[in-house]
């Protein structure tokens, strides 16, 4: 069992930046694959980045690239998210996600393919 915890959502203005951050529990947090996706009210949820056990692979959705960062620190079992240049439109439930199963080199964005996730922190940009 894997437990994730996120922390670090806000209120913020719009150009604004911010960091989330989850934590896992257990001692193999190095063999998971991450990612972030978030929900905004009404709407499905949606992929937003992920990276690759070792960290050195990544990949983000058209919608954040070049403004969101994810990063890892295995040794502090943490995966982070920095959020740049901040929109009304990423104001969501931000939910950090563990893939225990797989490769260095698989990295899905769809949400069927992570087996344990975080309760989810809330972020709000304000216009």
């Amino acid at each position: 069992q894997v437990q994730l915890v996120e922390s670090g959502g806000g209120l913020v203005q719009a150009g604004d930046s911010l960091s989330v951050s989850c934590v896992a529990s257990g001692r193999t947090f190095s063999t998971y694959t991450m990612g972030w996706f978030r929900q905004a009210p009404g709407k499905e949820r949606e992929f937003v980045a992920a990276l690759s056990r070792s960290g050195g692979i990544t990949y983000y959705a058209d919608s954040v690239k070049g403004r969101f960062t994810i990063s890892r620190d295995n040794a502090k079992n943490t995966v982070y998210l920095q959020m740049n240049s901040l929109k009304p439109e990423d104001t969501a439930d931000y939910y950090c996600a563990a893939r225990t199963y797989g490769s260095e080199w698989t990295i899905p964005r769809a949400k069927d393919a992570y087996d344990y996730w975080g309760q989810g922190t809330q972020v709000t940009v304000s216009s």
